[in-house]
């Protein structure tokens, strides 16, 4: 029985109970109880504290809600025993068969095991990375990448209709200073004070020369466009190729100088402002960002009649409101904190919903670790630490796990000579080793003949295996955290969790039979959870956008 079973089991109950009129609810049953493991294995294989939560509306003490949801239950499929505890706490074990049936459903559902429909029939634009395109991708934003990639992957298994999309940064002063830069490097001066440095800008430099030889002959502003054309191609597509290898794509390349060119920044001012949320002062003209949570209200239109930064904001939002998407997500770095507070005025200025149709996420600080200190410095891009040094020193699933596995909201120390071991203490092998090892006894027993088919799941009643049980009937509930929260890293630490269960049942408990001895029900019993870890592990990492191999 899997924790959403059994929520489904204690919903019913207090359906019942109502419906017999034992228990009065003036708000309704609700939809769905919250079921959680025990700390203390002693206290069963669930909790739940919903008498807690309803004895107050039901007009009952606690601990005699949950009497008569113990004795509803003790009568239910699927449920051993009941136990009250403390102010009205219900501890719950699960009959073995039931339990066992677990890895019968999860070997079933196959490759979709772990899906759920949290976030069904919702359209989300999910904007991360978006790094100017002005140097090779920096660690922050390969950081993005691999959140940003498990978070789609997490939102789309949870029944999101989920579009990743990449900002394209092609307009502004940014662009300015790297056409410069590459000019300045093909002339064989001096990169300007306030230009990119790095090997990087002279490689872009050459392969400028290689299209259009004569472009550092060109009268300055006409070379400096030229340099700003094909530079910048060149640089996004390096950028688009770097995060392809990385394992992530993106649905659409959305471009900033679009939003002028086509009219869209005038558009989304003409809607703000027939809403009333425009006005004039000094010759520039306002959006009223103030009366809806913002400091201050901001500039949109300068006195000079150049558009301000919110304008391209303001222009792109609205076009994806337009597309027709119902969430917008988008990820920014640790700098861009106090950006939130005007991006949110914004939303609620076209009359939307903050945090509901518009979110952002923030991400911390990445530091590399290598030898105990820090490093500053890359090899090709000067000044900045890039995905590929990363990828170079640990290699891509590694790198991805790494940089998924905590909390967006921690600055995150990454050890490289801990990440490039092959050893468990390396948490991405501890994982992968536990699938290339319940994929070899696979093949161990099909060499042997044995199949977990037919397999009678109500003989698995040993602790580890139970245990194990448990964990694989956590993967549901796990992603369906993951996307609400926006916290992939769960997975990765679920994950973690599940290989060491399996690790200490592969200990305590023999699978295949031992020299002359008989195959039983027994170790086809338990050849079925093993291929039901198989398939809990495989599609976790592949939530992670890891590679979940079969030897190692």
């Amino acid at each position: 029985m899997t924790p959403e079973q059994l929520s489904t089991t204690l919903v019913h109950a207090l359906t019942t109970l109502v419906e017999r009129g034992d228990v009065t609810l003036p708000d309704g049953v609700p939809q769905a109880v919250t079921v959680e493991r025990p700390k203390v294995r002693e206290h069963g294989d669930y909790a739940t504290n919903v008498a807690l939560q309803l004895g107050k509306k039901a007009g009952m003490a606690p601990r005699d809600l949950a009497a008569l949801l113990a004795k509803e239950l003790e009568s239910a499929d699927g449920i051993g025993e009941v136990e009250i505890a403390g102010p009205g706490f219900l501890n719950i074990r699960v009959d073995a068969g039931s339990q066992g049936k677990v890895a019968a459903d999860v070997v079933a559902a196959g490759a979709a095991y772990g899906r759920n429909d949290a976030f069904a029939g919702e359209k989300i634009n999910l904007e991360f990375v978006s790094a100017n395109p002005t140097g090779p991708l920096h660690i922050g934003g390969t950081r993005w990448a691999a959140v940003g990639d498990a978070l789609g992957r997490v939102l789309e298994f949870s029944g999101a209709a989920v579009t990743r999309e990449y900002y394209f940064n092609d307009h502004g002063a940014q662009i300015d200073r790297f056409s410069r830069s590459l000019l300045a490097n093909a002339r064989g001066r001096a990169v300007p004070e306030d230009g990119y440095g790095g090997d990087y800008i002279g490689e872009i430099a050459g392969q400028v020369l290689a299209q259009r030889p004569d472009a550092a002959d060109l009268p300055d502003a006409e070379a400096q466009e030229v340099f700003r054309e094909i530079g910048v191609n060149l640089m996004f597509d390096e950028i688009k190729q770097s995060m392809h290898d990385f394992g992530v794509d993106f649905d659409v390349y959305f471009h900033e100088d679009n939003l002028h060119k086509s009219g869209a920044v005038q558009k989304a001012i003409d809607r703000l402002t027939e809403l009333g949320n425009v006005y004039e002062h000094d010759g520039a003209l306002w959006l009223r960002t103030e009366q809806y949570g913002d400091d201050k209200d901001r500039v949109i239109v300068r006195s000079n009649g150049e558009p301000a930064y919110l304008s391209g904001d303001l222009a792109y939002y609205l076009d994806k409101r337009e597309r027709g998407f119902d969430r917008c997500f988008i990820m920014l770095g640790a700098d861009h904190h106090g950006y939130v507070a005007r991006m949110m005025a914004m939303c609620a200025a076209f009359g939307d919903t903050p945090h509901v149709n518009l979110e952002i996420m923030i991400g911390q600080m990445v530091n590399l670790l290598s030898d105990g200190a820090p490093l500053r410095m890359s090899k090709r891009a000067g000044t900045v630490i890039t995905l590929e040094d990363l990828v170079e020193a640990v290699g891509k699933d590694a790198a991805r796990y790494a940089l998924a596995r905590y909390s967006t909201d921690s600055t995150i120390d990454i050890d490289l000579d801990l990440w490039a071991k092959a050893s468990n203490e390396n948490p991405v092998y501890y994982v992968q080793y536990a699938h290339a090892r319940v994929a070899s006894l696979l093949r161990n027993a099909a060499d042997l003949g044995l199949s977990p088919d037919g397999a009678d799941v109500s003989l698995l009643v040993h602790e580890k295996e139970g245990e194990l049980l448990r964990a694989l009937a956590e993967l549901p509930r796990v992603v369906a955290s993951a996307a609400t929260l926006r916290e992939p890293h769960r997975v990765a630490r679920y994950l973690e969790d599940t290989a060491a269960s399996y690790h200490r049942f592969y200990d305590n408990c023999r699978v295949l039979p031992m020299g002359d001895e008989e195959p039983n029900e027994l170790h086809k019993a338990r050849l079925l959870l093993v291929a039901a870890t198989r398939t809990v592990i495989g599609n976790g990492l592949a939530l992670l956008g890891v590679s979940a191999p079969e030897r190692m």
